[in-house]
């Protein structure tokens, strides 16, 4: 009897356990990130930092006759002017 006891003791612990980790897990995604880390308008490298204190960024992407963006490439490889 003694053993059986112990059993549904050791049940109601585990069962406990387990619906306290489901409920932080829970909380932890809901409360994840609530902002972006990092700004959009940030510089990435410090080759962007460069070329906007030298007045020569181009954007990463620029729309094209849709409105859709699409990358910069032909501004970003050109030669330098």
């Amino acid at each position: 009897m003694n053993q059986l006891h112990v059993t549904h003791q050791w049940r109601a612990k585990v069962a406990c356990s387990r619906r306290f980790v489901t409920a932080a897990l829970m909380l932890a995604t809901l409360g994840g990130c609530q902002k972006v880390l990092f700004s959009p308008e940030d510089p990435r490298t410090q080759f962007e930092v460069h070329d906007r204190m030298r007045q020569r960024y181009i954007p990463l992407e620029e729309e094209d006759v849709f409105g859709n963006p699409q990358p910069a490439l032909r501004a970003r490889l050109s030669p330098d002017s």
